[in-house]
C-alpha cells in the first residue's frame, strides 16, 4: 500500500492517522490536501472533518529495481538484481540460475528488457537516465565479439572492395563497431535503416 486517504478532526489529526496505517513517517511522504475541515458551532454543530491523501515518496532506484524483478519473474527465472547510480547512468546487473533465458538470440531479449526497463525509469525519474542492463558477463563478451566481427569484416571488404551490412543492432552496440574501425583508414562505417532495425554498413574507402 503505497497511498491512503484518511480523515480527522483536522488536517493534522488526519496526517497522523495515514502515517500510522502507512506504518512511516512524515519525512517519507507526499501529502495532499482535500479538505481542510471545518469547527462547527460550539464545537458541535456543523463540523467538518478534514480530509488529506497522503502517498509514500517513490524511491526511484528502487521502484526502477522491482520493475525489473517484475518483468524476469514473469519470464519464470529467479535472479539477484544489484543497481548502480552512476551521474545519470543506471547500471543493473542480473545473476541467478538459467539466465541465459534473459539474453536471448544475440542479446534480443535482454536488449529488450533493457529498453522496457529504460522507459520505465524515465516516467519514474525527473531527470533523463540511460540504463544498462547486464546479465553475467554478457555484455563484455558480446563486446569482444563485435570488436573480432568488425576487424573481420572490415579484412572482408578491403579484399573483396565489396560493401557489407550487418545485422540490426542497438546504438551502443553499432558504436563498439563505429568504434573499433574508426581508425581503419581502409574503411569507413555509417548507420542506415530506422530503430530498431538500423545496422552498420562497413565500405571500402577505395570506392569514394
Amino acid at each position: 500500500m503505497n497511498e491512503v486517504t484518511t480523515t480527522g478532526q483536522n488536517v493534522d489529526v488526519a496526517i497522523e492517522a495515514a502515517l500510522h496505517e502507512l506504518q512511516t513517517t512524515k519525512e517519507n511522504v507526499e501529502v495532499y490536501i482535500i479538505d481542510e475541515g471545518k469547527k462547527g458551532l460550539f464545537g458541535l454543530f456543523g463540523t467538518k472533518p478534514a480530509i488529506v491523501r497522503v502517498q509514500l515518496k517513490i524511491d526511484p532506484i528502487t521502484a526502477v529495481k522491482e520493475y525489473l524483478q517484475t518483468l524476469v519473474q514473469h519470464m519464470g527465472v529467479s535472479t539477484t538484481i544489484e543497481v548502480l547510480n552512476k551521474n545519470r547512468v543506471i547500471e543493473i546487473n542480473i545473476t541467478g540460475e538459467n539466465v541465459a533465458k534473459l539474453i536471448g538470440k544475440r542479446g534480443q531479449t535482454l536488449n529488450a528488457l533493457q529498453l522496457l526497463t529504460q522507459l520505465a525509469a524515465n516516467k519514474l525519474i525527473a531527470q533523463h537516465v540511460t540504463v544498462f542492463i547486464n546479465v553475467g558477463h554478457y555484455r563484455e563478451q558480446r563486446r569482444q565479439i563485435l570488436i573480432k566481427l568488425a576487424s573481420r569484416l572490415a579484412d572482408q571488404v578491403v579484399k573483396t572492395n565489396k560493401t557489407v551490412k550487418l545485422e540490426p543492432m542497438p546504438s551502443f552496440e553499432r558504436k563498439i563497431v563505429h568504434h573499433t574501425l574508426s581508425k581503419d583508414r581502409r574503411v569507413s562505417t555509417y548507420s542506415e535503416g530506422n530503430e530498431p532495425n538500423r545496422y552498420v554498413v562497413i565500405e571500402s574507402t577505395n570506392n569514394k
